[in-house]
């Protein structure tokens, strides 16, 4: 089986990924820890997915860059998260200034010591906050990039869920066994799950849509909404 790198955050979506790519591929996963602040339940979700997926191959690694420039709210503790009410039309300030760059670079270069021809990450464009580095053309260009900036030129990104409703992804994670029970998408909080925030939001409607119940714990408001 060839092999590939997915960036999993801990996320819904990067866990549909990952439970995508095993099936498909020799899986490798890799995590980036970026100062955020729900770094530790994140981090907690990644070894628990991996666990279950039975992802052997694991990379944590952890960037300072992003939590020193800080310019988001889920990096700076004085910038406050927003509730979904609060989002309008533009880019919301839960954006993390160019992050996927980062992450994707990370993703490449290991990629390139295992000799993996993929790199696979669970951007969405529909049902999102809107994120500039979320879009299709933002793949294309970075493929083009991997092609003059790495050795051999081969590895690509995939998308697999960027054109995808986030009430589909539901559906496909639940075909796939994806362990969405693991997951954690809340941007404020690690104990219970806000049920405010975009994420939280996004998520929950998903969820809803799909038909099925939402496995992860909720604040005891956010349940009766």
């Amino acid at each position: 089986m060839a092999g590939a790198v997915v960036l999993l955050s801990g996320g819904m979506d990067s866990c549909v990924c990952a439970a995508l790519a095993v099936r498909k591929y020799e899986a490798a996963a890799a995590h980036i820890s970026y100062g955020q602040r729900t770094e530790v339940r994140e981090r907690h979700a990644f070894l628990a997915i991996c666990e279950r997926l039975g992802i052997q191959k694991k990379l944590m690694a952890k960037n300072e860059a992003l939590h020193a420039i800080g310019g988001s709210a889920l990096t700076d503790e004085k910038i406050a998260v927003p509730e979904s009410h609060a989002i309008g039309a533009e880019i919301p300030v839960t954006y993390v200034p160019f992050r996927n760059a980062h992450f994707l670079a990370v993703a490449v270069s290991w990629a390139e010591v295992l000799d993996a021809d993929k790199v696979i990450i669970g951007a969405v464009e529909q049902d999102s906050s809107g994120y500039p580095d979320c879009r299709p053309a933002y793949y294309d260009a970075f493929n083009e990039l991997i092609k003059r900036g790495t050795k051999e030129g081969r590895i690509t990104i995939e998308t697999p869920l960027i054109g995808m409703r986030k009430s589909e992804i539901v559906r496909l994670g639940l075909e796939l066994d994806a362990p969405l029970d693991l997951t954690w998408s809340c941007y404020s909080r690690e104990d219970r799950a806000c049920g405010v925030c975009d994420s939280c939001i996004l998520r929950l409607r998903a969820f809803r849509e799909a038909g099925a119940m939402d496995p992860i714990p909720y604040a005891e408001a956010a349940a009766r909404m």
